[in-house]
């Protein structure tokens, strides 16, 4: 029997078992193909009907490499592109396997939703995280301007969140309709109040991109400023990816050297340990501000493992809750919590409603604003990565306000999708009447909040008939139509083929003290891939797996 598989084409409930899947490059496979890795007679990965996935991903290798430059890249011949739903089923099987024990001893795993203590006991109820058996293929020309742009990007948000007038008023309406804004306001506005100054300021970011496949052009969906998320489980993949193409990449026609390595996991700590040295307090510690539960806590205890191991640097996981509870403000500013001084606040959570169930979160946001220690983010960076001040950057002559050269600022707008505010009465009847072309976008982060197709439509036409200020809640934008390609999704440990479509995440740090720039880097990349009939993306929401790319 093949490789058990469903297609977009086969029903849901039925399951298809292809034993025709061969491609005529690698029928031809050696025997020692066959003898490379032992595995039981009974073990057949079988491709189930697509569902959200459950998990959130998690660890990352203390090895990640540095990435290659994209010149040396392209002088190697990478090979054709290859079908994975052409596979031959023997050599898939092969693949699948090898990438689930690979997994497992290298600690790409994430918490399993089916067993309760998972997102709060390490090591308890672990499951491979999901990912793709194979990388993408992606332009380098693409991604050689993907990573020019972070720090042009870096640079930029760092002066808007400088500039509080600008904040305040481009959020102004958008705070009388939505809660969450408006708290996170209330906060900054208190800091002005007291002109209190971030004098070290760190931004660990990642600016999201589609490939568009009618223009060609890369665009960017949004610019995450707070949680930014798997720097450590991405390097992971990566190595899964050429992994497995040093081993089997002479059958598949791909060349390992084409995966470029990904660092982000320790840039991110180089990152925090410069940022605690500025703080100048050794026995000071990195505060990592975290969710009650956490499945994809393997991710940030990589983070934190690298901090120690490699940088000296101790950190320690709390709650909002504990925080409230525990936190102490010390005449000097000084965040203690217990007994030891905090340098650098890093936030893993903080970053949707339902991380403040009550006052005491709130509270606990309030008191790290106001002390001494480095926020990452802090209240201005986190307000800079809303939907609306994205859609306001990309208004003519906005750019201007905050930079000067006018080539940086002619590379970011060619990355800009259309972006409207829903106060455009011409954008909003083109919307209503081609709901498909547009997204709408509320102020959220996390995945899972965005409104697509017909409900485009129904949500503008309430809106328009309620008579209220909640349009200022929402942005629009272009909807981007990236190339749909075969994949082989790996979760659970069952291999699901279907058609899918990619979005690539370039991490971005930046290190400021007073008038110097200590880092501004691009830092890595996250490539997340999903099945083509879903809307959303967010790995750790259940919508994508974690993926890399193979420069073409």
């Amino acid at each position: 029997m093949g490789i058990g598989c469903s297609t977009l084409s086969t029903p849901s409930h039925i399951l298809c078992y292809s034993t025709s899947l061969s491609n005529s490059t690698l029928k031809s496979e050696s025997k020692s193909l066959h003898n490379h890795t032992p595995f039981p007679s009974n073990f057949r990965p079988s491709i189930l009907p697509s569902t959200p996935m459950s998990q959130s991903p998690i660890q990352s290798p203390l090895n990640c490499g540095k990435l290659e430059s994209i010149e040396a890249k392209q002088e190697i011949s990478g090979g054709p592109v290859i079908d994975p739903h052409g596979i031959d089923p023997k050599l898939l099987q092969k693949l699948v396997y090898d990438a689930l024990v690979w997994s497992s001893l290298h600690g790409l795993v994430v918490g399993d939703r089916a067993v309760q203590r998972s997102g709060t006991v390490p090591g308890v109820g672990m499951v491979h995280a999901p990912v793709s058996l194979l990388p993408v293929p992606f332009p380098a020309s693409h991604w050689r301007q993907a990573c020019e742009l972070a720090p042009i990007f870096n640079e930029l948000f760092d002066r808007v969140s400088l500039d509080a007038k600008f904040l305040q008023d481009s959020l102004s309406r958008t705070r009388k309709v939505d809660e969450f804004t408006s708290r996170l306001l209330d906060i900054h506005s208190k800091m002005i109040d007291m002109n209190k100054k971030e004098d070290i300021r760190l931004g660990l970011h990642r600016s999201d991109y589609m490939l568009d496949a009618q223009t060609k052009l890369l665009l960017q969906i949004e610019f995450n400023t707070i949680s930014s998320s798997f720097p450590g489980l991405s390097c992971l993949v990566s190595e899964l990816h050429r992994n497995l193409l040093d081993k089997y990449g002479s059958h598949l026609g791909l060349n390992s050297k084409m995966v470029p390595e990904n660092f982000a996991v320790h840039q991110f700590a180089k990152a925090l340990t410069k940022a605690w040295e500025e703080f100048n307090n050794p026995r000071a510690v990195v505060l990592v501000v975290v969710q009650p539960e956490e499945r994809n806590m393997y991710d940030q205890h990589w983070l934190s493992a690298i901090l120690r191991e490699k940088h000296g640097v101790t950190s320690i996981r709390k709650t909002l809750a504990e925080i409230e509870a525990e936190a102490k403000l010390l005449p000097d500013g000084t965040l203690v919590l217990g007994e030891e001084a905090v340098a650098v606040v890093y936030f893993r959570a903080g970053y949707a409603p339902s991380d403040y169930p009550s006052d005491s979160e709130w509270r606990a946001r309030l008191v790290m604003e106001q002390s001494s220690a480095v926020k990452c983010p802090s209240i201005a960076y986190h307000l800079a990565g809303t939907k609306k001040i994205q859609q306001e950057l990309a208004k003519p002559n906005v750019l201007e306000r905050f930079l000067d050269n006018k080539e940086d600022i002619a590379k970011l707008r060619r990355c800009f999708a259309g972006l409207w505010s829903l106060d455009d009465s011409k954008v909003i009847s083109d919307a209503i009447e081609k709901p498909e072309l547009y997204v709408m976008k509320p102020q959220r982060e996390g995945g899972g909040n965005n409104i697509y197709g017909n409900d485009v439509r129904d949500a503008l036409q309430r809106i328009q008939k309620g008579g209220t200020e909640e349009d200022a809640a929402y942005i629009l934008m272009q909807r981007i139509f990236p190339t749909v390609f075969p994949a082989l999704l790996v979760r659970e440990g069952i291999c699901h083929k279907d058609l899918a479509v990619s979005e690539l995440g370039i991490y971005g740090a930046y290190l400021r003290s007073k008038d110097k720039i200590l880092m501004n880097e691009q830092s890595g990349y996250l490539m997340r891939t999903k099945v083509s009939s879903s809307n959303e993306g967010g790995v750790a929401a259940g919508f994508a797996v974690l993926d890399s790319l193979y420069l073409t």
